[in-house]
């Protein structure tokens, strides 16, 4: 595990940051937890239309390590949510931020665990999924998952867990009113992609950090050589 952020993380992260500033995705928003630090996330994430999380607004933190995307990056929820994949502090338990290892025990296929090919956007949509689709082969709170497959089967006479859900997304509701969040609604609203850049962001993040670094691969072969000019006229000139 890397002791300070590399360099391939916070272009990446700036890139990525950047891309779903300029072009949300459906069903969630991100910004920076605190403006200096580029690993550290707020994630909006809204219920999709026609499931029962329709209208939820929950809040989110997602952190990355310091060799992402090598590593997978964590997230954990702020607010209550009662799901069969979420622990009871919040954090999400999904297989594709799990880390690319062969566990027989986990029930897991490597090809289902993290690999440095995704991104934020798989994620969240995949986290998005997982709301109305939880996975109860291993559930992180094993109460919601028994609740959960009775609502299922009975399909939906069996109203313990639906009730709390809505209870739950009642509850968010009155947290986004507070946070000044427009909820989307409906499917037209929740699929609407607009172009959206924060006046108290950066314009432009992809050399973010970048000067922090000292690392003589990522010097182009333009920058070697304008050094090197450089230091020849410097030791013509006349004393």
């Amino acid at each position: 595990m890397a002791s300070s952020p590399t360099t391939s993380a916070v272009r990446t992260l700036s890139m990525e940051y950047k891309s779903l500033q300029e072009e949300p995705v459906e069903g969630f928003r991100v910004k920076l937890a605190q403006n200096d630090n580029l690993f550290d996330w707020e994630v909006a994430i809204f219920g999709p239309p026609d499931t029962l999380y329709q209208g939820a607004y929950f809040k989110a933190q997602m952190k990355f390590p310091l060799d992402y995307p090598y590593s997978p990056p964590s997230i954990r929820f702020l607010n209550k949510i009662w799901h069969p994949n979420v622990y009871e502090n919040g954090d999400l338990c999904i297989s594709i931020l799990h880390s690319p290892i062969d566990d027989p025990q986990s029930g897991e296929l490597p090809c289902e665990r993290w690999n440095p090919t995704q991104n934020v956007r798989t994620i969240l949509l995949s986290v998005i999924s997982l709301l109305n689709e939880p996975n109860t082969c291993s559930p992180a709170n094993v109460d919601a998952s028994i609740m959960y497959r009775r609502w299922r089967d009975s399909k939906g006479k069996d109203t313990e867990y639906e009730n709390i859900i809505k209870k739950q997304v009642q509850s968010t509701r009155h947290e986004a009113e507070k946070d000044g969040v427009t909820i989307p609604m409906t499917l037209e609203d929740y699929c609407v992609k607009t172009k959206i850049r924060s006046q108290d962001e950066p314009p432009d993040l992809t050399d973010f950090y970048v000067d922090d670094f000292d690392d003589s691969d990522d010097y182009s072969d333009s920058d070697i050589e304008d050094a090197e000019e450089d230091k020849d006229d410097s030791g013509n000139e006349e004393s």
